[in-house]
């Protein structure tokens, strides 16, 4: 007999669990057996994660990317790398990926959406280049 693997109670009506987004880089959550009887207190999507954490920077990176965007018009979009050069000054660099993961959580709140040519991406999967800007 083939083994079965348990579901969190929160599943939807096809058996896969509901979406969660980690509280540090704001990628998508794959749900693993493992989790079946914790799943509600999952917040990381690995050690690294629950590790780093959300630090001062990150959240400071976050009030930046929405304080730029406040300041340009409604329909206009920010690369990542102003975020990073506001908080970041000559360091910024080593700014950047963080400035991503802001960017990936704000977009898990509703509060941003990351774009690629003009076109909404998810940001788990965005590879390269990257626009931020206010949702539609």
């Amino acid at each position: 007999m083939a083994h079965r693997q348990r579901k969190p109670a929160d599943s939807d009506a096809a058996g896969d669990p509901a979406d969660k987004t980690c509280a540090s880089c704001g990628r998508r959550i794959e749900w693993r057996a493992k989790w079946a009887n914790n799943w509600d207190s999952v917040k990381y999507c690995s050690a690294t994660c629950r590790g780093h954490g959300v630090t001062a920077t990150d959240v400071r990176l976050e009030e930046t990317i929405a304080t730029l965007l406040r300041a340009r018009a409604t329909d206009a979009t920010i690369c990542p790398s102003e975020a990073a050069k506001a908080v970041g000054a000559e360091d910024w660099r080593g700014l950047m990926e963080p400035a991503r993961r802001a960017a990936r959580r704000m977009v898990a709140r509703g509060e941003l959406e990351i774009t690629q040519g003009g076109v909404v991406v998810d940001p788990s999967t965005a590879k390269g280049p990257i626009r931020l800007r206010r949702p539609r």
